[in-house]
């Protein structure tokens, strides 16, 4: 559970990195744009909370926060997972290079640690 959490914090990191307009666009968002547009900027930004509340989840399912109900834990983690899987596969089919190569394997396995903690 903790590299999850890592992993989310640090794609937390680049998306803030990205909409305050740093040059990584190029491995994000089908990297048209080293520098993304204001409308990419902002829903990198818009990430940010969804990646930390994902990563709530998760922390709730190891015992370190108590934020849901129980009955919301497995089935948010499951569909996070699922959803993960889906990212990663649209991350393959990308024309970014860079993208293909970081952010493909980056969410896969992001992908593979949810399935992994939904079944614990």
């Amino acid at each position: 559970m903790s590299l999850a959490t890592l992993i989310l914090l640090f794609l937390s990191i680049f998306q803030i990195a990205l909409a305050a307009g740093a040059p990584f666009g190029r491995f994000a968002w089908g990297g048209e744009y080293r520098i993304l547009p204001s409308t990419q900027r902002v829903a990198s930004g818009a990430s940010v909370p969804i990646y930390s509340l994902a990563a709530s989840f998760l922390l709730q399912k190891a015992g370190f926060v108590g934020l849901w109900p129980a009955a919301w834990i497995e089935p948010v983690i499951w569909t996070m997972a699922c959803t993960l899987s889906v990212i990663a596969g649209l991350n393959s089919i990308s024309r970014s290079r860079p993208e293909r190569l970081i952010m493909t394997p980056l969410s896969g396995l992001l992908a593979i640690l949810f399935f992994v903690v939904e079944r614990l």
